[in-house]
């Protein structure tokens, strides 16, 4: 079943349940992860996506999983894909006669 409305993007969830009610900086946050600010900057402002690593350290930092923040990044993309213009609309099922063994 696929969705009309968009999913958010991670970094949504942590400007407005996190950063915002916490009122935490991203120099604050980006230094108490260990990354740099642009790389805070860049998925608070949707420009970059969630990586494996990054879900990790969001994952300690706030008291969540990982999983959370993959699951997010990961409806978000397959939203997107299905909603692009790509060519993947063509692509035909594969049928496989089923064997008997």
């Amino acid at each position: 079943m696929t969705t009309k409305r968009k999913p958010a993007h991670p970094g949504r969830i942590l400007k407005n349940m996190y950063l915002e009610p916490l009122n935490l900086t991203i120099t604050y946050v980006a230094d108490m992860l260990g990354v740099s600010r642009k790389a805070i900057s860049s998925i608070v402002n949707e420009r970059k996506s969630v990586t494996p690593e990054m879900a990790l350290r969001f994952s300690i930092a706030f008291d969540t999983t990982p999983e959370l923040w993959m699951n997010l990044q990961k409806n978000h993309d397959l939203w997107r894909a299905a909603n692009s213009t790509e060519g993947w609309k063509d692509v035909k099922p594969i049928y496989i006669a089923p064997s008997f063994a």
